[in-house]
């Protein structure tokens, strides 16, 4: 029974139950909230589900393409990124790049969420660079390794040719608030290799036990990093974490760059394994990298994901 108390106030056993009332309605509009924001994704990702798979992933793709270029929203965010880079680009060609970035992404997300059918197709993956040679070499001497790449072409392509050739390489990632986008997206994700590891202390833990045992793992490096330093991406600055090149000295593992471009067609990758960064210190190695991705990413901007406030903070 719910007492009052003098003001108006309620009792402690009132309160209480109130609480708990509350926090049960709480949980209840968030499990429902959930299920709303999923049916939209879930409708997308079964249409047409008799297509051949990259018919598929091409018609999800020119979805997102379309929402991403005509959702103020989206549409402004990625505006105003792409203006911190390219200043005197016209807006009808920032407009061209935002529908393009959005076919792009949303192809990649379609195949790293069904990734059990996108590794059948490894065999399409042109592949090249000094790295990978260096990866086996670490290998066959039972040392660790870390792939650092970034959000950019079919960064699942990368981890897709390491397992083919028997270097099955795990990933970090970070968890998701809604249940249902969560675990398929880890569905996907370890499809791709194992183990998967979350963001944080613990996932750092298992991480590091992961590399001391001799095992790969790939980090994507080019989200924003609260605890970071400051340094060059893209020509502005960026909070950037240095734990990849950290970990790389001192466990004396090899650190390689390695980026699946996505090639005219949109079916293939070129996966390429750049040579290990040299092992000086970490805010070196790190920027390093920075300025690999962002080579990349002006010979290809349709190709980064803008949307990751890359730069907020900084």
């Amino acid at each position: 029974m719910l007492e009052i108390a003098p003001y108006g106030a309620f009792t402690l056993g009132g309160s209480l139950e109130f609480h708990h009332t509350t926090m049960m309605i709480s949980r209840l509009v968030k499990t429902l909230w959930q299920h709303v924001r999923y049916i939209p994704l879930l409708s997308a990702l079964t249409i047409s589900r008799g297509r051949a798979f990259d018919r598929r992933a091409q018609a999800f793709g020119g979805l997102v393409g379309l929402l991403v270029r005509f959702f103020p929203l989206a549409r402004r965010r990625v505006e105003a990124e792409l203006r911190r880079v390219y200043p005197d680009m016209p807006r009808r060609e920032r407009l061209d790049l935002c529908r393009n970035m959005g076919r792009n992404m949303g192809r990649t997300l379609y195949e790293i969420l069904h990734c059990s059918e996108f590794q059948t197709l490894h065999h399409r993956n042109i592949v090249s660079g000094l790295g990978l040679e260096a990866l086996q070499k670490a290998h066959a001497e039972g040392k660790g390794a870390i792939i650092v790449s970034g959000h950019f072409g079919q960064w699942e392509a990368v981890r897709s040719t390491l397992k083919s050739l028997g270097l099955e390489t795990g990933a970090v990632y970070r968890p998701q608030t809604n249940r249902h986008y969560e675990r398929r997206l880890y569905s996907g994700i370890a499809a791709g290799g194992q183990p998967i590891l979350a963001t944080g202390k613990i996932g750092t833990r298992a991480l590091v036990r992961h590399v001391q045992s001799g095992g790969f793992i790939a980090i994507l490096l080019d989200e924003k990093y609260p605890d970071g330093e400051r340094l060059p991406f893209l020509g502005q600055p960026a909070l950037t974490a240095l734990v990849a090149a950290q970990l790389a000295i001192k466990y004396d593992v090899p650190l390689v760059p390695a980026f699946g471009t996505r090639m005219e067609d949109g079916t293939k990758f070129s996966v390429e394994f750049d040579a290990p960064i040299p092992a000086t210190d970490s805010i070196t190695m790190t920027q390093a990298f920075n300025d690999n991705l962002s080579a990349r990413i002006l010979a290809n901007p349709d190709q980064w994901y803008w949307l990751l406030g890359r730069w907020k903070g900084a």
